[in-house]
């Protein structure tokens, strides 16, 4: 079957913001304008395409990444072309992502990222730029993905579009720079000026469907010139084509100047920024049309890079339907009507329905029984999937988050995505013995589905212990366990996920040396340990020479090590940031076996950790508070009671902003205290910033809890 859409008229791309900027509002509009919803589903009202999870209609907010495939021909183009028939060749393919914004759930902004070759960023017309804002710009730029910018809510009290505009600049790149300027504010917000074209256009009709030229008005003329010409100026900047015709003062025709906008986006040195209000919608239609003209195509990136599993030589595959199968599994989902569902992004080749690929990560071959095209948690059966695409596969054994899928005949692993580790922990009981089989199925399936959440059982007490990225995160999880899977479980208070390293260098000899009635057991060597910066992990370095240890003992050794590392030697926390270096020991010629040397190894380890000032490490979090003016002393009183580093002290209208660093385990109850502290009126958000070494009288603390 021939490709139905040519790939240079396929956008991938997502909706990323901070929670309640107004990402899966903006979503339903643009399903509702390219034809794919009939209505328009609403946050508020629980009835949207995107957010299908009980949870997300619950709450109000997004918990999973949804994806769906739409198609749009630009506005001007419909203008242009009145006849039906003439506008196909405008046509586009969006694959859009909707993300969540709370940051409990960035792992599904960071594996959407990953596959996605374009972004729109939505800000809060009235709070701009906010802390989950940053760390999902953070992400993007991680994987240079191109963006454009919308600043939303602007009919909302408060908002402004030159405050979070400056708040774009300041805080996140300074290559931002406005395409659109809004018609009014607040209640009097009625559209849009486009700059470039230098028309004004207001949204009529109960929902906005009709897109209206007026003129601009006489009062905002002077501004239309001014940042068109800041504009242009940028453009130009980026294109010598574009720069000549500016200096020699000659016209350069619109087309020319989307052109060369296009370029300057995709090379990540223009950050165009749109404006209106998806509630009320306006604007979301020129915000879609932006997506076709600046965002790229899978054509205008670069071929993806990847590794022979072999010989490790790097290979590089184009994005074309000649090139072998290769594609990324960004994300695994239990779906209750058809079992597991991997998405993946195809970067290269044609995949059919019923062949086999090669999960290179794993080295194991797999069979393609079916392929769907998702639209949120609706499957649409599809024979074939090209190059450029996302879609998933029904029912794949083996395969993870992060894995690649490539021909058998062509191996390739692409860059895994790395996940952030969890930060808290609690502990989990089966309510009754019927739940207890159950209860391993259901966790093993959600971890399977999240790499940031983690199940382990604690050895002293023999309980289960699940970790995530925050409450929130861990109470969807048994919330997803009772209702999917119909497991009733008793649950203990949260627990920060501490963690242990050294602060200095040492050596120490382990030795494992047994005599039974046969043969005995005989390890013996001698490790070097030293701290590493922070978030650097834990390196082994093999120093042994001349054969004093053969060599089939060493991987041993460092099997030892890594599980002493993981039982830490202060509290039992993971020791994290460590380099070990074996460098001496001896062996016996028939005594000498794996398990002795990888005891040795763990014994040698813990004592030298012991002897390399060991410290506790806290999770810090990033913490942002807004609070009404006259509250400001009893909060900050209470952050610095709490072990705070205040930051910095902005101001909104109406509000004090209070950015501060608080350690994690100080946070618990906090919504309950500032909800007191300020009569209701204060909110707050946090997330994880970095792991720093916990004050002597806590970490004494940390330890007697933990030994008790």
């Amino acid at each position: 079957m021939p490709r139905t859409y040519p790939i240079e008229k396929t956008r991938n791309i997502g909706i990323i913001a901070h929670i309640d900027a107004g990402k899966t509002t903006v979503s339903e509009r643009v399903l509702f304008y390219t034809g794919v919803s009939y209505k328009i589903g609403e946050v508020h009202e629980g009835d949207t395409v995107m957010d299908w999870m009980e949870q997300e209609r619950e709450r109000g907010i997004t918990i999973t990444a949804a994806a769906t495939t739409a198609f749009w021909t630009p506005t001007y183009a419909v203008t242009r072309n009145q006849a039906p028939g003439t506008r196909k060749e405008y046509e586009h393919r969006i694959n859009l992502i909707d993300t969540p914004g709370h940051i409990d759930f960035t792992v599904e902004v960071k594996r959407s990222l990953r596959v996605l070759d374009g972004a729109v960023v939505v800000f809060d017309g009235v709070a701009g730029v906010e802390p989950q804002s940053e760390t999902n710009w953070r992400y993007a730029d991680e994987y240079n993905v191109p963006r454009i910018c919308f600043i939303n809510k602007l009919d909302r009290m408060g908002a402004s579009f030159e405050r979070s505009f400056a708040s774009i600049r300041e805080r996140l790149t300074p290559h931002a720079y406005r395409v659109q300027l809004p018609l009014g504010i607040e209640s009097t917000f009625r559209g849009v000026v486009d700059l470039l074209q230098e028309k004004a256009f207001e949204f009529h009709g109960d929902k906005g469907e009709r897109i209206v030229e007026i003129p601009v008005p006489e009062e905002m003329k002077a501004d239309v010139k001014k940042y068109r010409h800041e504009l242009i100026e940028a453009i130009a900047d980026s294109d010598n084509a574009v720069m000549e015709k500016y200096l020699a003062e000659k016209e350069i025709t619109l087309d020319e100047l989307r052109r060369a906008l296009r370029k300057a986006v995709i090379a990540n040195k223009i950050v165009p920024v749109f404006t209106g209000s998806a509630l009320k919608n306006k604007g979301v239609q020129l915000v879609l049309d932006a997506v076709v003209d600046y965002l790229p195509s899978p054509l205008d990136l670069p071929p993806v890079k990847g590794s022979n599993p072999k010989t490790g030589e790097e290979i590089s595959r184009k994005p074309d339907d000649a090139e072998p199968f290769t594609a990324l599994a960004f994300k695994i989902a239990n779906d209750p009507y058809v079992g597991s569902l991997t998405y993946f992004r195809n970067y290269a080749g044609v995949l059919k329905r019923g062949s086999y690929v090669l999960n290179a990560t794993k080295g194991e071959q797999e069979r393609v029984g079916r392929i769907v095209r998702m639209h949120a948690n609706q499957r649409e059966e599809v024979e074939e999937v090209y190059a450029g695409e996302i879609a998933a596969i029904v029912g794949l054994k083996n395969t993870g988050t992060g894995d690649t899928l490539c021909s058998p005949d062509s191996p390739v692993v692409l860059e895994k995505i790395v996940f952030p580790e969890p930060v808290i922990g609690i502990r989990i009981e089966p309510k009754t013995k019927a739940d207890q089989e159950k209860m391993g199925i259901a966790l093993r399936r959600l971890a399977d589905e999240d790499p940031t959440f983690r199940v382990a059982g604690d050895p002293e007490t023999g309980e289960t212990i699940i970790s995530g990225m925050g409450e929130l995160h861990l109470e969807i999880i048994v919330d997803r366990m009772k209702r999917e899977f119909s497991v009733e479980a008793n649950v203990g208070r949260p627990q920060v996920a501490y963690k242990e390293t050294i602060t200095g260098e040492a050596e120490a000899e382990g030795k494992y040396i047994r005599q039974s009635g046969g043969r005995g057991q005989y390890g013996h060597v001698w490790l070097r340990v030293k701290p590493l910066e922070r978030g650097k992990g834990f390196v082994f370095e093999n120093e042994i020479r001349g054969g004093i240890i053969p060599n089939e003992f060493i991987p041993a050794v460092e099997k030892g090590v890594r599980e002493a590392l993981d039982k830490g030697v202060l509290a039992h926390y993971p020791m994290v940031d460590a380099e070990v270096a074996l460098y001496d020991g001896s062996f016996h010629e028939v005594d000498s076996s794996e398990a002795a040397f990888k005891i040795a190894g763990s014994i040698a380890f813990q004592e030298a950790a012991k002897r390399a000032k060991p410290v506790i490490l806290e999770p810090i979090m990033k913490v942002q508070v807004i609070i009404p003016q006259n509250f400001l002393g009893e909060v900050t009183g209470d952050i610095n009671s709490r072990r705070g580093k205040i930051e910095t002290i902005g101001d909104r209208t109406n509000v004090k902003i209070i950015d501060a660093k608080v350690p994690l385990s100080e946070m618990f109850g906090y919504a309950t205290s500032l909800r007191s502290l300020t009569q209701g009126r204060g909110s707050f958000n946090m997330e994880f910033d970095r792991y720093e070494q916990a004050p002597q009288n806590v970490a004494q603390l940390i330890i007697e809890g933990k030994k008790k």
